[in-house]
């Protein structure tokens, strides 16, 4: 490690790029690859120009990595160094091998003109060539600014790092020239910005030891490629699989349907102990995605929370569950949805955002997804919400249902209000109307809003006891262990149009 300038990071605050490498890999496994050219100019380079670029493992798995170097020429991608990031990526593909990319740049380098271009576009390429194929990780240790923010938002998932990780287009001196406005660096790229607010970070982290601690988990969790089909390996009869209590499911709603409750506790009741990861979790908080093992198996876990605007679907938790359903898809990971929903998000600013646009990329996502899916719904499922949550009509393997379950166009009340609006309109004594009203209510809830008649119709496969949740979803992930598809027709076509 002599020959890089460690103390010059350390004076940052930040880690090395080796040293970054050394930690997210097991030990003593990382091997450098492509140690590129040498001194090009008067100035002179390092040998690897920029970027430490190898393969290792993480936990046993074979991936590769690219590191860049912020104390040579400040990480700015040339040419060189555009090209080992593309043949890094490449390899990956042809191992079939995760990739994971730390970002820590100022940027295209200036003196190299269009080169520098050049180099970015062989990267966007092979991650595009890449992407639903192998797991793409970015880590943002540093400045990513410019074209560099691109590649990180092909990739799968993107986590940063508080205080030195920054992710902009465009800088605020360049925002000030521009638009007159002042905007610190921070809140204009940081941390907690984008975890918040744009969803471009997938995890935020208080440290860099942090974040390369939950990288070596994700990478635990997820399939090293869409070919490898870790279910069909697995040996069923010798898993040790300990039953969880399952009894606090019971008492885990309230008494009164208007009250909100915990969906992640719940969840984290039924799945295996302590292998809950949350994805995108300060990002549209009104629904989760999660990566999670039920009887040791993998799952992508997509659920509505109460706790936030009442697990109501929006533009963004549309964007959200989508995104996250195709990379589910993409490498064979079953879906299990835990679904309570009041509707889409009514209100002119959801409307003008293009909620129509962006709750049918949920519809899409769901519809086209031929992994394992199964649907689990705990409390209600209103109007066109109650279809976007992986129903049977959108071709769910399981649609299972709580006894506290409802499915109806709508809440009884606002049903109630269109319904019986001439007649109430007709009442002059105010409690007497309002007595009608209630009446009304109740007989909407009892013939309306019961599981039965969905189960009848076959668009509910059982209403199951809330203690029986855990048992049923392992069976069902093995019974359908060897599923191809669930389209019932198939056309030949280049591929669909999703509304982006």
């Amino acid at each position: 490690m002599e020959q890089y300038d460690l103390d010059k990071q350390h004076q940052k605050g930040k880690l090395h790029a080796i040293e970054r490498i050394h930690l997210i890999m097991d030990k003593g496994s990382f091997k450098e690859t492509y140690i590129g050219p040498g001194p090009t100019n008067a100035a002179g380079s390092a040998a690897y120009d920029g970027v430490i670029s190898g393969v290792g493992r993480i936990k046993r798995k074979k991936v590769y990595i690219y590191s860049q170097d912020f104390t040579v020429k400040g990480g700015s991608l040339g040419w060189n160094q555009g090209f080992k990031i593309a043949r890094t990526i490449e390899d990956a593909i042809v191992n079939k091998c995760p990739v994971i990319g730390i970002s820590d740049s100022g940027g295209a380098r200036i003196q190299d003109g269009i080169d520098a271009m050049a180099g970015y576009g062989e990267v966007f390429y092979y991650n595009t060539l890449a992407s639903g194929y192998i797991p793409q990780i970015a880590i943002i240790a540093g400045p990513c600014a410019g074209g560099a923010v691109y590649s990180p938002a092909i990739m799968d998932f993107t986590f940063i790092v508080d205080n030195i990780g920054k992710m902009f287009l465009t800088g605020p001196k360049v925002i000030k020239q521009a638009t007159n406005k002042e905007v610190t660096i921070e809140e204009l790229g940081g941390s907690v910005m984008h975890a918040q607010k744009s969803g471009v970070a997938h995890f935020r982290c208080a440290s860099e030891l942090e974040c390369y601690n939950q990288v070596r988990d994700l990478i635990n969790l997820i399939p090293s490629c869409y070919a490898k089909k870790k279910l069909e390996i697995l040996d069923f009869a010798k898993l040790n699989i300990q039953d969880k209590d399952q009894t606090p499911l019971q008492y885990i709603l309230p008494e009164q349907d208007n009250m909100v409750y915990s969906m992640r506790e719940l969840v984290k009741i039924i799945v295996d102990e302590n292998t809950y990861f949350g994805v995108l979790s300060e990002y549209a908080k009104n629904i989760l995605t999660a990566f999670a093992k039920i009887g040791d198996i993998t799952v992508g876990i997509v659920a509505n929370e109460p706790k936030y605007r009442a697990g109501v679907l929006d533009c963004d938790a549309s964007d959200k569950a989508a995104r996250f359903i195709q990379f589910c898809d993409s490498f064979n990971i079953p879906i299990i949805t835990f679904t309570d929903v009041p509707g889409f998000m009514p209100g002119i600013d959801e409307e003008r955002k293009g909620i129509i646009r962006h709750g049918a990329k949920l519809l899409y996502a769901y519809s086209e997804a031929t992994t394992i899916k199964i649907n689990v719904i705990i409390r209600k499922a209103y109007g066109g919400s109650y279809v976007a949550m992986c129903s049977k009509h959108l071709r769910a393997d399981r649609v299972y249902a709580w006894p506290s379950a409802k499915i109806a166009v709508m809440g009884a009340e606002a049903a109630c209000e269109v319904v019986y609006a001439k007649i109430l309109n007709t009442f002059t004594d105010e409690k007497r109307k309002k007595d009608y009203f209630s009446e009304k209510v109740e007989e909407y809830r009892k013939t309306a809003m019961g599981i039965e008649v969905a189960h009848k119709r076959g668009f509910v496969d059982e209403i199951i006891d809330p203690v029986d949740t855990r048992n049923r979803l392992i069976t069902d992930l093995r019974e359908l262990i060897n599923k191809t598809r669930s389209r019932k027709m198939t056309i030949n076509k280049k591929h669909g149009n999703i509304p982006m």
